[in-house]
């Protein structure tokens, strides 16, 4: 534990040890109090940590966490309101809202302070709803998560230096690398994970993977590149993307087999083509919640906005008119069922 949070964390931490042992159970060392409301999903589980191929709460016992991924935030930071948080934590049940900060396309590059201070904003809101949060550093193209690596550095210090105290946070590092080999995707996690250790020691990392985070499937690949050759870092995992349309068997068998060698989390899919647009399979689609319940593979849907695609959940104009946010009068097709898993156990019927 870090010096300067020991006389803040002396007594919620005991208030947090004393509910445990009522429950029969012994929290991890190192385990943060939760600051929140009770019942949420952070006070429930408190600081998440890397147990094997796990993601595990703070007593140790695997995990799975079900939230929603934002669109892109220099386009539709208006669907992020305290309505539509409040629906997303209380509505929809969700466990994780995943905020997705783009590097180029209109995004961090042109104002780093702005959207530094957006995502911060946003983090503190899930925060404040007891969600967990994945900061996304959305690198998408160039394909090569280096090109960005200054950036990454200065962004990844300053959340960090902000939420080092937070038990909620995990950190995405590279959304979806893309035409570069798996050593070269190693070798910049090797020097964004020590950024964020330095500021924050307990926070999962999730590392993208290649073939934009398809564990190399796209690219030729598969995860025996990262088994052979794993990122030097504990308390990390893989992430692994798919679109149920277009990835189909061998993308669902990669994931298979890659859950019982490393730690994936799923932090992008959805039920449309690649581009997260067209008809929604929603057949596909189950067959991967199916094998994720089974493994307790953390999943993030693809996307809380109200663009004119398939694959975000809002009516376009949602936004703009600022709701509805709840219940499914403002849904399309594929918001309606992503929403009903969200809010249904993982035993959710396949009929």
């Amino acid at each position: 534990m870090k010096p300067a949070r020991l006389s803040r964390r002396l007594s919620a931490l005991a208030a947090a040890l004393g509910s445990a042992l009522l429950l029969g159970l012994t929290p991890l060392p190192g385990a943060h109090a939760a600051p929140t409301a009770p019942g949420t999903p952070v006070d429930v589980n408190g600081q998440l940590k890397v147990c094997g191929t796990k993601l595990c709460n703070q007593y140790g016992k695997p995990i799975q966490l079900r939230g929603m991924s934002t669109h892109g935030t220099q386009w539709y930071s208006q669907c992020l309101t305290p309505g539509s948080l409040d629906a997303l934590a209380e509505d929809w049940k969700a466990d994780v809202l995943r905020i997705s900060t783009y590097v180029q396309e209109g995004g961090y590059e042109t104002d780093p302070a702005h959207f530094t201070d957006l995502a911060d904003s946003l983090i503190q809101q899930a925060t404040d709803r007891g969600m967990y949060v994945i900061v996304d550093w959305h690198m998408l193209d160039p394909g090569d998560p280096h090109h960005n690596l200054d950036r990454a550095r200065k962004f990844f210090t300053d959340i960090a230096s902000r939420h080092k105290d937070k038990n909620n946070i995990l950190y995405e590092i590279a959304n979806e690398p893309s035409g570069v080999s798996w050593s070269r995707i190693k070798s910049y996690a090797e020097q964004i994970v020590p950024v964020i250790r330095n500021i924050d020691s307990d926070a999962p990392v999730l590392v993208g993977t290649r073939g934009w985070s398809s564990l190399g499937v796209s690219e030729g690949a598969d995860e025996s590149e990262i088994v052979n050759d794993p990122v030097r870092a504990s308390n990390i995992m893989y992430t692994f993307h798919f679109y149920a349309y277009s990835h189909r068997d061998e993308y669902l068998a990669t994931l298979s087999r890659a859950a019982r060698r490393i730690p994936v989390f799923v932090t992008e899919f959805g039920t449309q083509n690649y581009a997260g647009e067209g008809a929604d399979d929603f057949a596909m689609s189950q067959r991967y919640l199916d094998l994720m319940a089974a493994e307790k593979i953390s999943w993030v849907n693809w996307n809380f906005s109200d663009d004119h695609r398939s694959g975000a959940v809002f009516k376009t104009g949602t936004c703009r008119s600022n709701g509805p946010w709840t219940g499914t009068s403002s849904l399309k097709p594929a918001g309606v069922w992503v929403r009903d898993h969200l809010r249904t156990p993982d035993d959710f019927p396949t009929a």
